[in-house]
């Protein structure tokens, strides 16, 4: 009967132990400051663990990654900086070429708006170059009208058009007659009945003359 007596120590550490985890005291009423909880350590060391996994992870995968693996990443790579080049040279050279087009559609506009204004004006230089064979100019202020427009003409690159006795250029000339000549072995300028012009290489007005042919 002597062994079934237990050591009161024994009993007593036997006990349960209960934990008030209560915020209010229920004797005092006072709100109890938290008690510090193993929980947070433990979600810290859960969280270095996973971290720790994550980067033997990642080493494990780069040392996985063959010389072979490596050297076609380094192609591809190569590849996109090749591809990204051509594309950037392509862009430069559509924009060079946008340039080059819409300054020659400039300069074609500005020649053409000129050409027009030039032609408005050649039967008031008609007249005045009649007026000039008949010798109305020499000494009257018109003269001089008509010096500073011939000059202000040739400033643009405008040049008269159909000589006496150049070759018939069907281009350039406009036959209004034509004339049979004797020894004639070609057609040629017989007169100049009204002068053409040109604006650079564009024609303003082609020359109305007459044709020297053979005769028959």
């Amino acid at each position: 009967m002597a062994d079934d007596k237990k050591d009161p120590k024994e009993e007593a550490s036997e006990e349960p132990v209960i934990r008030d985890k209560r915020r209010i005291d229920p004797e005092t009423g006072d709100i109890r400051e938290p008690a510090s909880s193993d929980t947070g350590s433990a979600d810290t060391d859960s969280d270095d663990t996973d971290a720790a996994e994550v980067d033997a992870d990642s080493a494990e995968a780069a040392e996985a990654l063959s010389d072979e693996d490596l050297s076609l990443l380094a192609d591809a790579e190569k590849d996109l900086v090749a591809d990204m080049r051509n594309d950037m040279l392509r862009a430069q050279a559509e924009l060079v070429n946008f340039r080059q087009r819409v300054e020659r559609d400039r300069q074609a506009n500005r020649d053409a708006v000129i050409t027009e204004v030039i032609r408005s004006l050649l039967p008031a230089i008609d007249d005045l170059d009649r007026a000039e064979q008949h010798g109305d100019l020499e000494g009257s202020p018109l003269e001089l009208v008509a010096q500073k427009l011939r000059a202000g003409f040739e400033k643009y690159g405008l040049t008269k058009v159909g000589e006496k006795g150049e070759a018939f250029d069907p281009a350039k000339h406009e036959a209004v007659v034509q004339v049979p000549t004797e020894g004639a072995t070609g057609q040629t300028v017989a007169d100049v009945i009204e002068p053409g012009y040109m604006l650079g290489d564009r024609l303003v007005r082609a020359a109305k003359v007459a044709v020297a042919v053979p005769a028959e």
